[in-house]
């Protein structure tokens, strides 16, 4: 009788007879065609296929937790792939296991037993992440003028976006997505209400916080706008491709950035290597190092 009286005061969970492949469906046909840009669902689905699926398909849900997540997490860094893509998954398979039950989330990404000297140089890795101040972005246009592959036009839109990039902080889909109605140049302000995707599709935002209405009121953000006014001829998108359709970002990179980057470079190892050298009757004269 007191056996059976200590069972009774104890608490039991029912295990749950749902398994991760539920969740995947739920959140496939269910979740993601609701909340998900077609981008984003790409990259989940592609964790989901690649990594997740054949691992924890026939797992009970309740059987989730930081301890099984922590032994898949190393199986996966011992087959090659870094702490940063593992992030990313568990991302993934945090989304697809809330998206099926209230929003409850079953693990913490902030107990995974990730080494401290992985977890430096994550740090390290992250903080030289390549961004550029404003007098840095101002050089880079700078040196778009030198370069002849570009058109005027092209070269013009191309330092707009770059001035607009580094006045704003807004994301690059955001800045490709942008319509000339969403510009108010009297308030110097920048309303954000969509984004360009991967695929170059324009659609919502990235997040309900990616909807805001950006303010450029000091000198660097009068700067940008000063450019974007002079530069807005036209309706519709204001940094657009000959089709009238989004820039690509590559293009952008290749065409634009990389190139006034290489030529800054150039220039500034020239400077740095050219110094005063003594030659046999005394008199000085100019010595560049290859």
């Amino acid at each position: 009788m007191q056996f059976l009286a200590e069972l009774n005061g104890r608490s039991f969970t029912v295990p749950s007879s749902k398994t991760f492949a539920d969740a995947v469906k739920y959140y496939r046909e269910v979740f993601a065609p609701r909340m998900l840009r077609d981008s984003t669902f790409s990259i989940a689905d592609g964790h989901l296929r690649n990594h997740l699926e054949p691992d924890w398909n026939n797992t009970p849900v309740s059987h989730i937790s930081i301890k099984t997540v922590n032994d898949w997490a190393w199986k996966k860094k011992r087959s090659g792939l870094s702490w940063v893509t593992v992030k990313n998954i568990l991302r993934t398979m945090q989304r697809v296991l809330s998206a099926s039950s209230d929003g409850r989330v079953l693990f913490s990404k902030d107990g995974l037993a990730i080494p401290e000297r992985d977890k430096m140089q994550m740090s390290i890795r992250s903080r030289r992440n390549v961004s550029y101040s404003w007098d840095e972005t101002v050089r880079i246009v700078g040196q778009l003028d030198h370069n002849d592959q570009l058109g005027d036009g092209r070269r013009e839109q191309y330092k707009t976006l770059f001035l607009l990039a580094a006045a704003s902080g807004l994301r690059i889909g955001e800045l490709l997505a942008l319509k000339t109605d969403d510009i108010d140049f009297e308030r110097s302000t920048v309303r954000v209400d969509e984004s360009v995707d991967r695929m170059r599709k324009i659609g919502p935002c990235k997040n309900v916080t990616a909807y805001r209405t950006v303010v450029l009121p000091d000198a660097e953000g009068q700067a940008a706008m000063r450019a974007l006014r002079k530069f807005v001829k036209h309706e519709g998108l204001v940094f657009r491709s000959r089709n009238n359709g989004p820039l690509a970002e590559t293009t952008i990179l290749t065409q634009g950035l990389h190139p006034a980057l290489k030529h800054s470079i150039c220039r500034k190892l020239e400077c740095t290597h050219s110094v005063p050298a003594a030659i046999g009757d005394g008199s000085l004269r100019e010595s560049r190092e290859p």
